[in-house]
């Protein structure tokens, strides 16, 4: 007889990866022990006639358990905490002579000890920790359950099952589709690895389905809405697809550390086929400038239902669509802008500007950039991995920056570790503290090769970190937590600890600096607005009774948010002759015409002023960006504001610019009120006003948000919000 050809597992016996939540087999209705004797109908033990999972939004199921904003019609319940369920069987329960289970499968190769496969056993009493069901009605021919899952289940949706027991073997409900049950974190449980105790925060870091966004400039901080909408109809299917598609082990979905760093790999499509596509190149062909999305509902879905990357994100589009995935799951999470954040590519802690002689900066020598702005995320989890004191608060970014174990993701990274500079424990803690905590180092590249360090600013990088305040639209500053306060002994030594453990700092700043120059300067950019002409005031200072002359340079740039260059647009040098004990100031006029045609994404401009004192031959540097001014659209409702009932949403917008712009999308969402829609309108000639109104009917009451963004092709981050309260409909 011929052998059968079953795969080799190289000696072991091993199941398949059980790495998809979609895949399933179905356990069979009868499991028999052998033969049944003849005479014995098995249909006279116990039946299940059906199952009750008291699943509407208002059942005490889904309030709860905080599960009731979901749209979305299957049991949805949070792990560690007991939900009741009936089953109604075709005779009166007996205890004393019935024996019956239920059993809830996840995953194509249900196992026990992988916690694919859960048995739960009817017990006299639930205990913490662990799955139980216990009885707590008996009536006629119907059971009701009290069901607890275990605080470290995995996070899925699950098939359930009623299993009988008769001295024969096995009776097993057949799949039913309708009591699938989906398992999440749960914050409100202290067993689970998630808990937060306070209950304002876990109504804004899970519960909070619209959020603020900070972006722009430290001197000029902006802010935008975004539509998580993780309660949104397919949202929660959606970022169960996520961990499907990075081929995420079923076993590991219970643990919040692993499942944010897949989430982290995941939302952008940077060697894994991801949610997002990363573009900073100010070219969005074949897809949507990453200015136009006002929140995460139509990016997660059309990546469930085209199966490919959705084009284009960036950092803040990351970030927006990680909160929704952690917040859809249970996982408490925020979205923080770092200003001034360094992408330092070496991990030197140092961002090195090299500048040539004259002072102008080597673009050929600089290589390392800092963001304006970059935004990432925290979720909030136990490390048991870590030392005792470093859970809470973790940073976790899903932006394509470095590769991380094979791998562009980055986190989850104890915010506490990175504080004290503790960069040695996982995961990527030595990248975030760069982010934060590098010095900006200008180096004179000589023509004889050797390099002079002209100045150190160690307070530029992470000159603050922000979050959305609880409870409101406001900023919260929360730069304490990453770093001390500059010149403190602490942060002195988190530097010197984050050092032993590895940063490297090649250049030996200290005591290399020389002595400050007798001259100062100093350059203000006044409020530029798009399309308009503004001023740059540069202060030069003689502190001392030498007469001086320098030789000054301005260069003005389009920048990328990044921090990258795509054009200088100005270069003007002149002379300054200052007196002994003077102040003098310069003032150098920006025409629109000089940057109106080469505009980025975000409208950024970067002005970089050297000037060397040809007597003592001291270099002075300074560099400012500027945001642009941009006009904003304007969004106005009529009609009852109420749940039900019709309501009319106008968004109107004025063309600020001298030209006609062209190919112009609106983009409208609002969770709770309308679905995400967008207009197109071929033109908009200068100085003219468009209109589009949609009819909506809101479906949740309180405060709810419209937003809305514009994008062209020679005007994009246009937006505008507007806040709502949505009455509930009076009952009848």
């Amino acid at each position: 007889m011929s052998e059968t050809s079953e795969p080799a597992f190289g000696g072991r016996r091993a199941l398949p990866r059980n790495a998809s939540n979609a895949a399933e087999d179905d356990l069979p209705t009868v499991e028999l022990q052998g033969l049944v004797p003849r005479g014995v109908n098995l249909q006279d033990y116990l039946h299940v006639t059906s199952v009750h999972l008291f699943k509407e939004r208002w059942d005490t199921n889904k309030v709860d358990h905080h599960t009731d904003k979901y749209e979305n019609n299957k049991l949805i319940v949070r792990r560690g905490q007991s939900f009741f369920i009936q089953i109604d069987f075709n005779r009166p329960y007996d205890p004393r002579r019935d024996l019956f289970r239920v059993e809830y499968v996840i995953g194509r190769y249900p196992q026990e000890n992988k916690g694919t496969y859960i048995p739960v056993p009817i017990v006299p009493e639930l205990q913490k920790g662990k799955w139980g069901a216990k009885v707590v009605m008996r009536e006629d021919r119907s059971v009701r359950l009290s069901i607890q899952s275990s605080p470290e289940c995995i996070v899925g949706k699950f098939r359930m099952y009623v299993a009988v027991w008769t001295p024969y073997g096995i009776l097993r409900t057949s799949r039913n589709p309708e009591t699938d049950t989906y398992i999440l974190f749960n914050p409100w449980c202290e067993e689970d690895a998630v808990y937060l105790g306070d209950e304002k925060e876990k109504e804004e870091y899970v519960l909070n389905d619209i959020g603020v966004i900070f972006y722009g400039d430290f001197n000029d901080i902006k802010s935008r809405s975004w539509s998580y909408g993780q309660f949104e109809d397919g949202i929660l299917d959606a970022c169960l697809y996520v961990m499907d598609k990075a081929e995420m082990d079923l076993s590991g979905r219970g643990n919040p550390i692993k499942v944010s760093r897949v989430g982290s790999a995941m939302v952008n499509a940077k060697d894994d086929e991801g949610v997002l596509v990363g573009s900073w190149d100010n070219v969005y062909a074949y897809g949507v400038p990453p200015s136009a999305w006002t929140g995460s509902v139509d990016i997660l879905l059309e990546y469930q239902s085209t199966k490919n990357p959705v084009r284009y994100g960036q950092c803040w589009v990351f970030a927006g669509v990680f909160n929704t995935f952690l917040r859809c799951l249970g996982i408490p999470a925020r979205v923080v802008t770092n200003y001034f954040s360094a992408h330092d590519n070496d991990a030197n802690l140092q961002m090195d500007i090299f500048l040539e002689e004259d002072g102008n900066v080597n673009s050929k020598l600089t290589k390392d950039s800092v963001w304006n702005y970059h935004c990432w995320n925290e979720a909030w989890m136990t490390r048991p991995d870590l030392p005792v004191g470093f859970g809470g608060w973790q940073a976790v970014d899903s932006t394509p920056q470095e590769n991380s174990d094979g791998m562009y993701r980055c986190g989850p990274a104890s915010v506490q570790a990175i504080k004290h500079g503790h960069i040695c424990f996982q995961f990527d803690a030595p990248f975030v503290f760069a982010e934060v905590n590098s010095d900006l180092i200008y180096v004179t590249a000589k023509k004889d090769g050797t390099h002079v360090v002209e100045a150190v600013d160690t307070a530029h990088i992470g000159k603050m970190i922000v979050t959305k305040e609880v409870g409101g639209d406001g900023i919260k500053d929360i730069t304490d937590t990453y770093k001390f306060q500059e010149g403190q002994e602490e942060e002195r030594l988190a530097l010197e600890t984050a050092l032993m453990y590895g940063a490297k700092k090649p250049i030996n700043t200290d005591g290399i600096l020389k002595p400050r120059s007798d001259v100062t300067m100093n350059f203000e950019v006044e409020n530029a607005v798009l399309g308009r002409d503004f001023k740059l005031t540069i202060t030069f200072q003689n502190n001392s009774h030498n007469r001086y002359t320098l030789s000054a340079y301005l260069s003005g740039n389009v920048v990328f948010y990044t921090g990258v260059s795509k054009t200088e647009f100005k270069k003007e040098a002149f002379e300054v002759t200052l007196e002994p004990l003077s102040l003098k100031k310069e003032e150098v006029l920006i025409r629109a015409g000089e940057y109106m045609s080469q505009l980025l994404e975000q409208a950024y401009l970067h002005f970089f002023v050297t000037a060397r004192v040809n007597e003592t031959k001291d270099v002075l540097a300074k560099q400012k960006s500027t945001m642009l001014i941009i006009p904003q659209l304007v969004i106005k409702v009529r009609g009852a504001r109420m749940v039900g009932s019709d309501m009319v949403v106008t968004v109107e917008f004025t063309n600020p610019l001298k030209e006609t712009l062209r190919n112009v999308w609106i983009h409208l969402d609002g969770p709770g009120v309308l679905k995400p829609r967008r207009k197109m309108f071929r033109e908009i000639q200068p100085n003219s006003t468009v209109q589009w109104e949609e009819v909506c009917r809101p479906w949740v009451s309180g405060h709810r948000k419209l937003i809305a963004s514009m994008t062209s092709d020679a005007l994009r981050h246009v937006y505008g919000e507007l806040d709502l309260q949505i009455q509930r409909q009076p009952s009848e």
